[in-house]
């Protein structure tokens, strides 16, 4: 069955930040006194952000009462839009804007998702100007839908609004296991896992994904 959709993950997959995703949310931990390892927040790269905030504060034994959450969450979004906004480290993927283009010539409806909120992905977008240059035609956030990854709600409104049915129809490209679980969930019949933000083959081929690629210049071979 032809693919209508594609539905791309932004940081780690589309977009390239010097993985500064794990140094805010440190940096946002270390102002209430906990200190984060290397690596630590890999695991909950790509959920929703207060959801992956609480989660590791419970891990931590720490408190997690709301009033916690929502401090650390207004730091780690502060800086985020700060970084995304004006940082020359912030880059497309290599590859990104092509396979785009790539996509939209076979008037595939291209999307993106994340686990940010629609503040930092409003920044992303406009930064690099997707949908003004029509290289995408619709983004959505993990705070627009009542629970994000590994739910399936984000992508079903994607479809919702493209008119795509069926989601055999559907693609889901991200760097992270929890994107390849949200890939599942909705039924995509390509879930294809890149090796270019969190993940590394190894960890990515426990999630069981359709593909693993290394740069997002194989995907359209695969999936037109």
């Amino acid at each position: 069955m032809a693919v209508k959709m594609v539905v791309f993950d932004m940081a780690g997959t589309t977009v390239i930040d010097k993985k500064f995703v794990a140094t805010a949310f440190q940096n946002a931990f270390k102002k209430q006194g906990i200190t984060l390892f290397s690596g630590e927040f890999n695991p909950l790269m790509g959920y929703e952000k207060k959801l992956a905030i609480r989660t590791m504060l419970e891990r931590r034994g720490a408190d997690a009462d709301n009033s916690v959450v929502e401090t650390i969450y207004k730091d780690f979004t502060e800086e985020m839009i700060n970084f995304y906004e004006y940082s020359p480290e912030v880059n497309p993927a290599p590859g990104a804007e092509d396979v785009f283009q790539q996509l939209k010539e076979k008037s595939v409806t291209v999307t993106l998702n994340t686990g940010f909120p629609k503040n930092i992905a409003n920044v992303i977008v406009n930064r690099f100007q997707w949908v003004k240059k029509g290289l995408i035609d619709d983004f959505i956030a993990s705070d627009e839908v009542k629970k994000g990854r590994p739910y399936p709600f984000m992508i079903e409104q994607l479809m919702y609004r493209a008119g795509v049915d069926d989601p055999m129809q559907v693609a889901k490209v991200g760097d992270t296991a929890v994107d390849i679980e949200e890939g599942k969930n909705v039924g995509c019949s390509y879930i294809i896992a890149i090796t270019t933000g969190a993940y590394k083959s190894p960890d990515l081929e426990n999630s069981h994904p359709t593909h693993i690629v290394d740069s997002l210049l194989e995907i359209p071979s695969i999936i037109l």
